[in-house]
């Protein structure tokens, strides 16, 4: 009886770790939802370790457009070129710039101390990045730049305000703007407002909306919203490069364990026949 309490109280940790690592992640700052009911709400970032193709476009975004200024000093190029399943030949030829080897950590050439004089902070290291917010927040302040000649280097963050960091995807996205949006006037009781005598709805002016300039960008707003999301998914990979690995082997480990269970189980009503 024994091993029985102590397999359910194995499947009611990994439960509960499992609750607490989807609950983790932090808050999305100013960041407005589209029909602007909810502040501080992150957008959902459905990640997916086993998706390589993701990945890989993940990463491609990823060693263009971030890597010089922010490294992933606690991986090897050999080791996500492996797991990605990118032929090494290709991964080199396309994916390292300057003189860095397959073998080598993955680190920017930017001097640190020249990096804080332009951005006012030295860009952090990423690897670990999507382990430290939560996948849902890195995807969302991707998304939530937009332009404000007021900061040192035009743009700033609904997520992230005040960021110190330019807006390097914006060739991709578009020229991001903070705008006003008539939206639903919403009462105390949540239920939305409506006028007395004609029953329509009554809106009010709400600002903090993104919209991207049509036509500015390189990709429409769902390819760019993709193409966060396989970035995100790569962040993710990045922070736990062994998960697919460690829950197969966990999955093993609990099927183990139970079938150990249940023969424990027959073994000891077996021995108590004898006893009686």
């Amino acid at each position: 009886m024994r091993n029985i309490s102590l397999i359910i109280g194995i499947f009611a940790v990994s439960l509960i770790a499992s609750n607490m690592s989807a609950a983790g992640g932090a808050a999305c700052g100013n960041y407005l939802s589209e029909d602007g009911l909810t502040k501080g709400e992150c957008d959902k970032a459905y990640v997916d370790a086993t998706d390589k193709s993701s990945l890989q476009r993940g990463a491609q975004i990823y060693m263009n457009y971030c890597l010089g200024c922010h490294s992933l000093k606690y991986a090897r190029y050999k080791k996500v070129s492996e797991d990605l399943e990118i032929p090494l030949d290709m991964f080199e030829d396309n994916l390292i710039f300057g003189d860095q080897k397959m073998g080598d950590l993955i680190q920017v050439g930017m001097d640190p101390k020249e990096a804080k004089e332009w951005f006012g902070n030295t860009p952090p290291d990423l690897t670990l990045e999507a382990g430290l917010r939560g996948p849902d927040w890195v995807y969302t302040y991707l998304k939530s730049f937009y332009i404000d000649e007021s900061r040192p280097l035009g743009v700033n963050n609904k997520v992230y305000e005040n960021v110190g960091m330019p807006h390097v995807l914006v060739d991709l996205q578009g020229t991001p703007q903070s705008v006003c949006r008539q939206v639903p006037f919403v009462a105390d009781n949540g239920g939305i407002r409506q006028d007395p005598l004609t029953g329509e709805r009554l809106t009010q002016e709400q600002c903090g909306f993104l919209e991207v300039e049509a036509g500015t960008g390189e990709l429409n707003p769902e390819e760019f919203d993709e193409a966060m999301l396989d970035l995100t998914n790569f962040l993710a990979y990045m922070t736990d490069p062994m998960k697919t690995e460690r829950e197969s082997i966990g999955t093993y480990t609990l099927l183990y364990l139970f079938i150990f269970t249940m023969l424990s189980y027959l073994l000891y009503r077996e021995f108590k026949k004898d006893l009686h």
